[in-house]
């Protein structure tokens, strides 16, 4: 059921970059990399089933993020082992069926890239004493939009249509951890959980100044 659903993810809207099946042919280690990306969604997800208790949906991949790992708000640096002294994140806490890889080359960044919202993300989730395998990240638009003229290694917001694309893509991904509370991250996300009839909590995303009322919604939140 969960490779199905990954492998429903190769269909790409254009203009966006899909990382379990789109090469990143400057910035990826080998050919190998979507393979491996996809590996590890895969074992993500997998070991989460039945376990889930929180959904939590962003908007989109960001090149710091899922665009190298596979995973969403999932930093590199957090499956190297390189977020534990500060933020007591562990590899293990995303997977632990295999040893995490990295998949972007060591010139790009060479403790592997870092995401800010995955930073906070998963040291609220560590620092509250919330067991990670009742944690699903997710986002509304699952593949990565990039800005053109910036290259791979650039954010931009999705477009109307390719929020609409990826509606589907959230739909079929609720049904995996169907009895677990679902989290809308930013406004974004609330919307397509919205468009879907979702029942949805939302908070506040941690970007852009955000992370001490994302932290504190987060504790209200898993508390209750």
């Amino acid at each position: 059921m969960i490779q199905q659903f990954v492998h429903s993810l190769k269909r790409t809207p254009k203009g966006l970059f899909n990382p379990w099946f789109h090469r990143d042919i400057e910035h990826d280690t080998s050919r190998l990399a979507p393979e491996i990306r996809r590996k590890q969604l895969e074992m993500y997800l997998e070991e989460r089933r039945d376990r889930a208790k929180y959904l939590f949906i962003a908007e989109a991949l960001g090149y710091q993020g899922g665009h190298f790992t596979g995973i969403a708000m999932t930093s590199e640096r957090i499956l190297l082992g390189h977020q534990f002294a500060n933020y007591g994140v562990k590899p293990s806490h995303v997977f632990k069926s295999e040893i995490p890889k990295r998949t972007s080359r060591e010139k790009v960044n060479l403790l592997g890239m870092s995401e800010p919202t995955a930073t906070i993300m998963w040291g609220t989730l560590i620092n509250l004493g919330i067991d990670p395998y009742e944690v699903v990240l997710w986002n509304s638009v699952p593949w990565h939009p990039y800005n053109p003229k910036k290259g791979m290694l650039s954010n931009r917001t999705p477009l109307a249509n390719e929020m609409l694309a990826g509606q589907k893509h959230l739909k079929n991904f609720l049904t995996l951890f169907p009895d677990s509370k679902v989290v809308a991250v930013g406004r974004k996300c609330e919307q397509s959980l919205s468009e879907l009839e979702v029942k949805h909590i939302g908070v506040r995303h941690p970007a852009n100044g955000g992370a001490p009322k994302f932290r504190a919604q987060l504790a209200d939140l898993t508390a209750l």
